[in-house]
């Protein structure tokens, strides 16, 4: 079987009890109890999508609607610039 490797920004985020990983050039999350676990899901996670995407035949549809950018017969996924925190001010709960 022929495979690919791609480089994807990941974010690893405790939410309580949990982490969760999340890619924005997938739009992909996932969750573990811990760290490790949460890294294993998400590759899981990611390979599914990419089999789902190729059997459905419309790869370049939905990696276009997610920012890839296609160069030959390569896909090149979006790549985050900056990420830092904001302040913002919403209305009182």
């Amino acid at each position: 079987m022929n495979t690919l490797a791609f480089q994807l920004s990941v974010s690893f985020i405790k939410e309580n009890d949990q982490f969760v990983a999340f890619s924005p050039a997938l739009d992909l999350s996932t969750a573990g109890k811990t760290l490790e676990e949460a890294k294993k899901h998400f590759t899981e996670a990611a390979q599914l999508f990419f089999e789902e995407l190729k059997e459905s035949g419309n790869t370049e549809e939905v990696l276009s609607g997610l920012g890839w950018a296609k160069k030959n017969d390569s896909f090149i996924p979006p790549m985050i610039v900056s990420q830092q925190i904001e302040s913002i001010r919403i209305p009182a709960f």
